[in-house]
């Protein structure tokens, strides 16, 4: 099993490019099922989870070719439109499959998916929302069995906002009979991108990226291109990175729009940020300050920066309080940055976090992928070797991040 193994103290500067999206990249390989004819992706990141992804496309029965920069899924025959556990176990995003295996077959038998051990994240949204599109579904052995001769068109109120199952039921809209509108929608930039790849495929959708979106379905979707937007995710680690280290780094193939709540409050940290179209600039020169920070849907802070921020807060003067609101189980990275020395107490669904004078190396083990992210820049600005265990969370999310590191100066290696 391979490790991180990070000698602390370097102060990162230079120039990274960040990767495409995972979470735009998921949805959109799986919007392939939704027509017979090719369509090209580029911009895709080379990840586990997109491996994953691709390999359950595969034994389905979609054609793959990868070329120079892009990959064409050709799902002019669907074999099989099973999603079997043994490929769902580690990803959740799989459940993506359902909604336009129906749409397109008119029917599916997708596992309950697994991912990271961060909480609870049911798909009653998604099976809801099929239901009542006309879908007859039931589960049985762990599984979601699905039929539907055709969807039809409706209003469906999410009860909660879902990223995941705003994503599966616009994609099974577009093939729906009728117009279906999904009210209390998510907005995060990924649902953006996803609309605009099923757009260019043909798909009649408006209102991506505001709480009310509207799908006017269409007899068949065609050939599309489609570049995968920017993980804005990777590109806020390395602005906590840089910040962290009080390095100077420019962040290129960045969109600072689908990041202001998380530059926002790098700022209120300390950090110096200049943004323009296409990269972001971060300088760490003076001493971090605490800022407190409150996770929620977008466009407010993500949770899946809430752990790379509380590493820098770790050292940050001052006292920060970090509220985690959409998974109760987010704060098993605590306990590891402990072991640094990283002085933090937990209440509830917030931690205390009272800055230190300096961290210290440790053996300590990530426990989800952003987890692993967050002991990475903990271990970056610690003393001494830190050696990160179980970074097989880490390559689901983040394409070479070692790599991309010691371009900036870190002295980080991966062992076996």
């Amino acid at each position: 099993m391979d490790k991180l193994q990070i000698e602390g103290g370097s102060r990162l500067a230079g120039e990274v490019r960040v990767s495409g999206a995972k979470n735009a990249a998921l949805p959109i390989l799986c919007a392939s099922l939704l027509t017979p004819e090719p369509l090209a992706l580029t911009n895709v990141p080379k990840l586990n989870d997109v491996r994953t992804m691709r390999a359950l496309l595969s034994q389905m029965g979609v054609a793959q070719h990868d070329g120079d920069g892009f990959i064409t899924l050709d799902a002019a025959r669907i074999d099989w439109p099973l999603a079997p556990y043994e490929l769902v176990k580690t990803m959740r995003a799989s459940i993506l499959a359902l909604g336009p295996l129906l749409a397109r077959c008119g029917e599916a038998r997708v596992s309950l998916p697994g991912g990271c051990a961060i909480g609870l994240r049911p798909v009653d949204q998604h099976v809801k929302g099929l239901q009542a599109m006309g879908a007859e579904i039931d589960m049985a052995h762990g599984y979601i069995n699905a039929r539907a001769a055709r969807l039809r068109g409706t209003t469906y109120v999410f009860d909660v906002v879902t990223v995941t199952g705003t994503e599966n039921l616009m994609m099974a809209a577009t093939l729906a009979d009728g117009v279906t509108t999904l009210e209390n929608a998510a907005r995060e930039p990924e649902i953006i991108d996803l609309a605009q790849c099923l757009v260019r495929m043909g798909a009649r959708i408006s209102g991506a990226g505001s709480d009310r979106i509207v799908i006017e379905g269409v007899a068949r979707l065609h050939a599309a291109e489609h570049a995968i937007m920017p993980d804005r995710i990777e590109t806020g680690t390395f602005l906590a990175a840089a910040a962290a280290t009080h390095g100077d780094v420019v962040v290129t193939n960045a969109d600072a729009s689908s990041l202001t709540a998380v530059i926002d409050k790098l700022r209120e940290a300390g950090a110096h940020i200049d943004t323009n179209a296409t990269s972001i600039t971060v300088r760490g020169n003076g001493a971090l300050r605490a800022a407190s920070v409150r996770t929620a849907p977008f466009p407010a802070f993500p949770t899946d920066m809430q752990a790379q921020f509380m590493a820098l807060a770790t050292l940050a003067e001052g006292a920060s309080v970090i509220t985690e609101t959409i998974f109760e189980n987010r704060m098993m990275h605590v306990q590891e940055l402990r072991r640094l020395g990283a002085d933090i107490e937990v209440e509830g669904n917030a931690a205390v976090v009272r800055g230190v004078a300096r961290l210290t190396g440790a053996n300590v083990m990530a426990t989800d992928l952003r987890a692993s992210a967050c002991l990475v820049i903990a271990g970056l600005v610690a003393d001494g070797e830190t050696t990160i265990d179980r970074i097989y969370h880490l390559d689901r999310g983040y394409e070479c991040i070692e790599d991309k590191l010691s371009a900036l100066g870190a002295r980080i290696r991966r062992v076996s």
